[in-house]
Order: structure tokens, then C-alpha cells, then sequence
């Protein structure tokens, strides 16, 4: 008479594997994709001649970022907390220096005549070791100091953030403060060709 191998019970073995996935759901950590909200620029026509815009000096924003992730900024050395103000400080230009861009007076929808950049570019180069991190960090800087100037300005005009407003409301404060980000393709600083 053979003797019977004992059955190990597997009625709760459902239970167990279901406690255990949400255990490593809960306890692990899930990477966050940071990005940048970007549109890109619709195809140039095939058929447009090409053209060279001379921008004035003074219209040009430099920011440079190193290999070692250091930043000059208009030809000076700058920590990342800083560039936020100092971009914001180009862009409005209030006192009209002739070392910030030009301004013309345009009128606009809401505002009527009024004082707005001419040809100001924000212009990004980075180094090819620039960290993946330092390029977000700089781009976030840059960009948020367009957007507090577009939230100011909403505040100012109808006491509401700037993505509360509706469509031409926004595209009026776009025209005062447009969002011009010019990056240079990356290259090896301080290497000889």
C-alpha cells in the first residue's frame, strides 16, 4: 500500500500573491518624468528664400552653461537662484537702459498703446557635458521668469494668474511678453578644431 504525499492547502495562495503586489505597489517609488512644454515650430516652407535677421546686440540674452554646470549669464558668472530675477530684469527693461532690448510701443488689445520688447531673444548655449539636470533646471528658470512677468501683468489688469485668463487675454499679454527661447546646438567649450 503506497503511502499518500500530504497536499500542501493552496486555498488562500490567491490571497497571499494578491497582498504581496500591493505591498511592492505601495513601498515602491515611481520615477517622475520632468520635461519641458514646448511647441515646436511649424515646418519652414521649402519654397521660402532664407533670410538672416540682424538682431541688435543689446536685444540678446546670453546664457551659456559649462561642462561642470556653471552658468554666464551676459558675460558674468551667475548661480541658478539668480537667473530667474536677472532674466526677468532683461525682459521688462523698466527704466528703458540702453544696455537691455529695445522697446517699441505697440498697441494692444485690452492695454492699448503700450511699451513692449522689440527682438528680445533669450539665447541658450550649453557645453556637451552640461547634466541632463542643469539643462531643466536652467530651461524651468528661463521660462518661469516669463511667466511670473505674464502673471504680474494679469494681476495687475484683471486680478487673476495668467492661466485663468481667456484666450485673447492671454494672447494680449503674449504679445507684451513673448516667449522667445533661441538654444544653440551644444558644443565643446575651450577645444580647439
Amino acid at each position: 500500500m503506497a503511502k499518500k504525499v500530504p497536499e500542501i492547502p493552496s486555498a488562500s495562495m490567491a490571497d497571499i500573491a494578491f497582498m504581496l503586489l500591493i505591498f511592492f505597489l505601495v513601498t515602491t517609488t515611481m520615477d517622475v518624468d520632468s520635461g519641458l512644454e514646448r511647441r515646436l515650430p511649424p515646418p519652414a516652407d521649402p519654397n521660402q528664400a532664407q533670410t538672416d535677421i540682424q538682431i541688435n546686440e543689446r536685444n540678446i540674452f546670453v546664457v551659456l552653461v559649462n561642462a561642470q554646470d556653471q552658468l554666464l549669464v551676459e558675460d558674468e558668472w551667475l548661480a541658478i537662484k539668480d537667473l530667474r530675477a536677472k532674466t526677468m530684469e532683461f525682459l521688462e527693461n523698466p527704466k528703458n537702459l540702453a544696455t537691455l532690448p529695445e522697446k517699441e510701443v505697440k498697441d494692444v488689445q485690452f492695454f492699448g498703446p503700450t511699451e513692449v520688447e522689440k527682438n528680445a531673444v533669450i539665447s541658450l548655449r550649453n557645453d556637451f557635458g552640461t547634466t541632463y539636470g542643469m539643462y531643466i533646471r536652467v530651461q524651468n528658470e528661463l521660462v518661469a521668469a516669463i511667466n511670473d512677468l505674464r502673471d504680474a501683468k494679469a494681476m495687475q489688469k484683471w486680478s487673476k494668474k495668467f492661466k485663468d485668463l481667456n484666450e485673447a487675454q492671454q494672447n494680449a499679454i503674449k504679445m507684451i511678453y513673448p516667449q522667445k527661447i533661441s538654444e544653440a546646438e551644444p558644443k565643446k567649450v575651450g577645444v580647439k578644431k
